[in-house]
């Protein structure tokens, strides 16, 4: 990728920028000039970047903020959309993670100096910023990856000499994290890994939460997070779901889902208790191990679970049969548990698990017990394994990894693990605005996957940032069809 050019108006922009910068000169004329002359020289594909201070139109726009355009346009351009920046996002969330604090919205250019009442009217076309450069560079440096990043140095609360000197430090905060955006950007190809996204148990879930408002209306409460994703969860409170941590939030009578990750015994009684109108929601997968715990634990069996001791999951099972269940969580857990070798034992896993990770305890229970039982089939659930196994077969043929999804989604943590465990940079985003330019440098091949509880709409949007910072071919890479389907609670159905 060809060195980063950084254009400024004025010589003191680019001492603060610092660096290698091109001094344009202000105005319309130095701009269209400048432009012309840098579209003819750069290579087709280097990157620009417009940067500087510029005057602010928001009455919300403090000094010192930092402006990545969405757009320019001129001042006769009114609300009609100028020339689009597409990667304003991807520049923004670098610089934020930089430490800055950064705005995006349109930036408006101005071959003459705006008074207050004239950027008032600006500010009623949506504009955040004024310039008097950016539209007309844009316009010659139009076919180059591009970027307009403009400190506020006069705003509509502070002046020139005081917003002029609130714009040195973040001027000079700006190359580095622009660099990064420049060494991200090139032709890379895009492998997704299938099978990706929802479960069957996540979309039941999902699905349940949804009819229920439509049935019973809101607000249709919800036992902690249906599933563990951030996305999922803010679009159904939208909807009209309220996410309660215990019952006793919930009005007595009220409609009330328990999540798909299953819930001690003593949640439904309190259920009960409350007169709710209750519609579990909980995974089949899940429950099944529930009935396993309950069926060991009438048989007179300890019973091991191998999970993590935090996660809902866990803490649901556990309380099948607390007096009788140990939790272990590592393979050292094994040898510390207070049971005697020839003590009947069954184990269960939590569903969520890594299959490799899981192996080595229950070869340490084997060799621990000799009176050793477990479930018919594995507890880890079908769709857990897929993804790992999906992402087993891609993990050597990729420069990075991107999975998508939540960082307290155990399914999505785990497939994290098994890529790393296989040697491959793998990184968890929760969208595209996790997306770190550094990851980047040098890549051309991307691997993309989500865990079980991530909807297919946030693995688009991770390809869309992708293919902003250059061309992309995007391919699928198939290990497994998934043909599973769960049944409705009949309350929904």
């Amino acid at each position: 990728m060809p060195e980063l050019t950084v254009v400024t108006a004025l010589r003191l922009e680019a001492l603060a920028v610092g660096g290698r910068t091109t001094v344009a000169g202000m105005g319309r004329h130095n701009a269209t000039t400048t432009g012309a002359r840098l579209s003819s020289s750069l290579p087709p594909d280097a990157p620009v970047v417009v940067a500087g201070v510029g005057g602010g139109v928001s009455p919300e726009l403090r000094s010192g903020q930092v402006v990545v355009a969405t757009e320019v346009r001129t001042t006769g351009d009114g609300r009609h959309r100028g020339l689009p920046l597409p990667g304003a996002s991807i520049v923004a969330n670098e610089l934020a993670r930089s430490g800055l604090d950064v705005r995006t919205g349109p930036v408006v250019s101005s071959d003459r100096i705006l008074g207050r009442r004239q950027r008032a009217a600006l500010w009623e076309t949506g504009a955040l910023l004024v310039d008097m450069e950016s539209v007309w560079l844009a316009e010659q440096l139009a076919g180059h990856p591009l970027a307009v990043v403009r400190v506020a140095a006069d705003s509509m609360t502070h002046g020139p000499v005081v917003g002029g000197l609130r714009t040195i430090r973040p001027l000079m905060g700006i190359r580095t994290p622009l660099e990064r955006w420049a060494c991200a950007l090139g032709r890379r190809d895009v492998v997704l890994a299938a099978p990706r996204s929802f479960c069957a148990g996540v979309e039941r879930a999902v699905d349940i939460v949804e009819r229920s408002l439509e049935r019973f209306g809101a607000p249709v409460y919800v036992r902690r997070q249906i599933v563990h994703n951030t996305h999922v969860v803010a679009d159904l409170q939208a909807r009209g779901a309220v996410f309660v941590e215990e019952l006793d939030e919930v009005p007595v009578g009220a409609t009330c889902v328990l999540a798909a990750h299953g819930v001690h015994p003593a949640v439904h009684i309190e259920a009960r208790k409350r007169q709710l109108n209750v519609i579990d929601a909980t995974c089949p997968l899940v429950a099944k191990v529930h009935h396993e715990a309950r069926r060991y634990a009438r048989q007179g069996r300890h019973l091991v679970l191998v999970g993590h001791g935090e996660h809902e999951e866990v803490v649901g099972t556990m309380g099948e049969a607390p007096d009788r269940t140990h939790l272990v969580e590592t393979i050292d857990d094994v040898e510390r548990l207070p049971l005697a070798r020839d003590e009947p034992v069954a184990y269960l896993t939590q569903t969520t698990l890594a299959v490799d990770e899981t192996a080595g305890i229950v070869d340490a229970l084997r060799n621990r017990f000799t009176d050793l039982v477990g479930p018919a089939a594995h507890d880890i659930c079908y769709a857990t394994q897929n993804r790992q196994d999906a992402v087993s077969a891609l993990a050597g043929r990729c420069d990075l990894l991107l999975v998508v999804g939540s960082p307290n989604s155990s399914n999505t943590v785990r497939l994290v693990e098994v890529a790393r465990r296989q040697g491959c940079h793998a990184e968890l985003v929760e969208d595209e605005h996790h997306l770190q330019l550094s990851w980047l440098d040098g890549v051309s091949v991307v691997g993309v996957t989500a865990g079980a509880s991530a909807p297919e709409s946030l693995v688009q949007r991770v390809v869309t940032a992708l293919g902003i910072l250059g061309p992309i071919e995007v391919r699928e890479q198939r290990t497994s069809t998934e043909t599973v389907r769960f049944s409705l609670p009949q309350k929904v159905r």
